[in-house]
């Protein structure tokens, strides 16, 4: 039997289950590769497998470094919304011999890494500002902060906040 590719392989996964985009596969295959490039500059990443939990930290900051504010957006279009499914997508590629695994490794290594929310979008969101609650001044009370100003042209007002 002739030993497929690396693409003739993802293509074969995906025909035989669709729920994520090809571009998933390449993208945790790229993933990996950052993760142990991120592990070596760490100095724990020398020659060594990489865990389930290593995997899906390198996998977030990759996402969050190739996508920025879209990184959810692109995986959830891949078909990508939890932990659990990059387990999958690793175990369906282990199963055609594109990455390795030891005896140690399952699927549930993947399970309840983080929250999607929290870690692609909550970081992009802008701080949450407490608001004061200064009791409104009154019109009457020369408090307005925006006041009626004549308009040079017809005898029409407008707003002004102060420099017109």
């Amino acid at each position: 039997m002739q030993k497929m590719n690396i693409t003739e392989s993802i293509e074969e996964i995906v025909r035989a289950d669709g729920r994520y985009d090809r571009d998933a596969y390449y993208f945790v295959r790229d993933g990996l590769d950052f993760t142990i490039k991120m592990l070596k500059k760490d100095s724990r990443g020398t020659g060594r497998h990489v865990s389930g939990q290593e995997l899906l930290e390198g996998l977030r900051r990759f996402a969050l470094d190739q996508f920025g504010p879209m990184a959810k957006t692109v995986l959830t279009y891949w078909g990508v919304s939890r932990c659990e499914d990059f387990g999958e997508i690793v175990f369906h590629m282990v199963d055609k011999g594109i990455l390795g695994k030891t005896e140690q490794d399952t699927p549930e290594d993947f399970k309840g890494g983080y929250d999607f929310d929290e870690v692609f979008v909550k970081p992009y969101q802008p701080p949450t500002r407490t608001r004061s609650h200064r009791p409104a001044k009154s019109a009457e009370a020369g408090g307005a902060r925006y006041r009626s100003v004549r308009s040079r042209t017809s005898g029409a007002k407008k707003l002004s906040g102060g420099s017109n």
